[in-house]
């Protein structure tokens, strides 16, 4: 089984930082793709950004040049640099994987994280 847990969200003011982490835990052999999607109010969850083992990021265009996503591969640890936030970027932050828990596993396991709240004010 495989935990990831997320910290680091807050309440902030429209231009400030917060920085979120996730940090994988249990039966794993391997990640593929970490990274963090977000759902705010009455909207359908998004991509907010994701990064694979060797390095390719993904980004949504909405974040790009404010957000930055970095991974340690060997903590199994990913975290997202937030900065200048937009009341709009106001959601709860779902950090994800891609899991292969053992070498001999066929399928990648998608896993989700609790969700943290950031919220941003104007």
């Amino acid at each position: 089984q495989v935990q990831l847990v997320e910290s680091g969200g807050g309440l902030v003011q429209a231009g400030e930082s917060l920085r979120l982490s996730c940090a994988a835990s249990g039966t794993i052999f391997s990640i593929f793709v970490m990274g963090w999607y977000r759902q705010a109010p009455g909207k359908q969850r998004e991509l907010v950004a994701a990064m694979t083992n060797s390095g390719n990021t993904n980004y949504a265009d909405s974040v790009k040049g404010r957000f930055t996503i970095s991974r340690d591969n060997t903590k199994n640890t990913v975290s997202l640099q937030m900065n200048k936030l937009k009341p709009e970027d106001t959601a709860i932050y779902y950090c994800n994987a891609h899991v292969k828990p053992r070498s001999n596993t066929l399928k990648n396991l998608e896993v989700w994280g609790q969700g943290t709240l950031v919220t941003v004010s104007s």
